[in-house]
């Protein structure tokens, strides 16, 4: 905000690339989406239609901002980042989970309702007042791409594996008293204690504030996204800490993701085999 002597208050502009845009029909009847494109490839993604369903929680996500789309003319901001990262449910973060800054460059702008497409291009320049060479950005871009792509990665693979305890404890609710079970419960209670361990690994399910990391410290997503933040800035150099930092969480990382897919291979599989055997049908009735 800013004032003038008088006490009037204005607003800032908004701080990324502005699209002008005129409809002639809102975008309830169709949908109106905006698309940002780095060398043909999507790198975030507008819709005019709200997400259902949404919801946060302290160190969740923010919602997505959604587009304009009155009939007659719209304005909206891109700023300047790529797609937000996914979250896990309840669990706190804190950090960002914003996606990172674009690198200077040319972007495709590419809007689009019902059958009607529209481009345009962006050229997102470098700040003048820091003196940075091309191939600093192009490795923190590298250096981001990697972070953000290892804490996607986290994040879907917690749950899917939360997915997979939710049918696992079921499966044990519904099959409690019957006969000819024992195999069958015995490897869900070890998918169940393997996948809770490994999970207390990746994220911190006790913090409920920030003040909660003095007794229950950060796992490896709240560090990575730490280290997200401090590489995603407006001066490019990755220092030397920096890259050590993410060469330390990345081998922290290997041996969990293979722990994954061990549980979601031979272990899965192991489980599936014994239930099928029990000759159930799709729906059990107690």
């Amino acid at each position: 905000m800013v004032t003038n002597g008088a006490g009037s208050v204005g607003q800032n502009p908004a701080s990324g690339v502005t699209l002008d845009y005129y409809l002639a029909e809102p975008g309830d009847s169709s949908e109106v989406t905006l698309e940002v494109l780095e060398n043909g490839v999507v790198i975030r993604s507008y819709s005019s239609k709200e997400v259902k369903g949404f919801k946060s929680w302290p160190g969740g996500p923010g919602k997505l901002a959604a587009l304009p789309a009155k009939a007659g003319y719209n304005r909206f901001t891109w700023d300047f980042r790529r797609e937000t990262l996914p979250a896990v449910d309840k669990v706190f973060v804190y950090g960002s989970y914003a996606g990172t800054l674009v690198a200077p460059g040319t972007y495709t702008l590419r809007l689009t309702q019902g059958e009607t497409t529209v481009e345009t291009t962006a050229n997102v320049l470098a700040n003048p007042t820091i003196k940075a060479t091309a191939a600093a950005y192009a490795e923190q871009q590298e250096v981001l791409a990697q972070v953000s792509g290892a804490i996607t990665e986290l994040h879907e693979s917690v749950t899917k594996l939360r997915s997979a305890k939710e049918q696992l404890s079921a499966h044990k609710k519904l099959l409690k008293g019957k006969p000819a079970v024992e195999t069958v419960l015995t490897l869900a209670d070890s998918l169940l204690a393997h996948i809770d361990a490994w999970e207390r690994e990746l994220v911190q399910p006790d913090q409920k504030t920030f003040q909660d990391v003095i007794n229950f410290h950060n796992r490896l997503n709240a560090e990575l996204m730490e280290l997200k933040d401090y590489v995603d800035g407006p001066h490019p150099t990755v220092t030397a800490g920096a890259k050590a930092r993410l060469t330390d969480l990345m081998t922290e990382w290997k041996p969990l993701a293979a722990r994954r897919d061990a549980i979601l291979g031979a272990e899965m599989m192991a489980y599936d085999k014994a239930f099928k055997a029990l000759g159930l049908g799709a729906i059990i009735l107690d």
